[in-house]
């Protein structure tokens, strides 16, 4: 059995959590640099949180700037064992309306100036994102949600996009109707990739705030009614991760979907050819198979 870890991965107002012990800001090294910020640690309910703002506290990190192979290799280092990412997103479907929530649990990752791997030459590897988030995990974001009386849909696939911009119409309609997408955001990619590389269980909730700008009815994203919205969200969310601990108990056992065991043979370079640099950056991700 595994102790539960959960790590939360979200914008200012998410960690502000009613109930959390002994919370205490930590600043963690890695050998990919330094995280978007220092992670609120503590425990809910007798379970290990770690709260990490993903754009920094003040939001000094634009969604190409942000660390995430820092930001997932600190969670690791930390000891997390589920992380789930909340995240404010634009809507495709018209039954998918601002202040609801979506379980995500498909990507089309259309992001490009990203490192997007803890791994590369000296030590190649190539671990599954078929199935790039855990049922385990969803299951309790959605009866965590449904708990707190949010109108939450269960199954949906995120374009990730690279901004810091937001969409044209053109795009907006083409990733709508013909590549079949249903929110469009910014971060969750490779944030996902990355948590499977380093083993950790990975759920994404995307919060609405918009309907991008395909809708007839709402035109182009209005920044303001987006900040307006995220207010609202805010509190559903700190009511969803308040839930997560008693939903996820103290322990678990291996994960049914195997996302703890990722790499068990992801790596194809022989240990005689391996980069002994890169070799001591992976300590923390990959630690378990090297």
């Amino acid at each position: 059995m595994t102790s539960t870890k959960i790590a939360v991965i979200g914008g200012s107002g998410i960690y502000d959590i009613d109930g959390l012990e002994g919370a205490e800001w930590v600043t963690v090294e890695t050998p990919w640099g330094a995280p978007s910020d220092a992670i609120l640690t503590g425990t809910l309910e007798g379970i290990g949180m770690a709260f990490l703002p993903r754009h920094g506290r003040g939001h000094v990190h634009s969604p190409t700037t942000v660390p995430y192979r820092a930001n997932i290799d600190a969670l690791k280092r930390l000891g997390c064992s589920d992380v789930i990412s909340v995240s404010a997103c634009g809507s495709f479907r018209e039954a998918m309306a601002p202040g609801d929530f979506v379980i995500v649990d498909q990507f089309i990752d259309r992001t490009f100036a990203r490192e997007k791997s803890f791994f590369g030459s000296g030590c190649v590897a190539h671990v599954s994102v078929a199935h790039p988030t855990c049922p385990r995990l969803g299951d309790a974001c959605e009866t965590a949600a449904r708990e707190a009386g949010i109108t939450v849909h269960r199954g949906g696939t995120y374009l990730a996009m690279e901004g810091p911009q937001f969409s044209t119409l053109a795009e907006s309609k083409m990733y709508r109707e013909s590549w079949g997408a249903d929110v469009i955001g910014m971060t969750n990619m490779p944030e996902a990739k990355l948590a499977r590389e380093a083993e950790l269980c990975y759920a994404s909730v995307a919060m609405i705030t918009d309907y991008d700008s395909w809708h007839p009815d709402h035109g182009e994203v209005d920044v303001t009614a987006i900040i307006a919205t995220l207010m609202g969200n805010a509190d559903k969310g700190r009511n969803l991760v308040r839930r997560l601990p008693r939903l996820l108990g103290q322990t678990r056992g291996p994960c049914a979907q195997g996302c703890d065991r990722a790499l068990e043979h992801a790596i194809l370079t022989q240990p005689a050819a391996r980069d002994a640099t890169l070799m001591k950056k992976l300590d923390a991700v990959a630690g378990r198979v090297l």
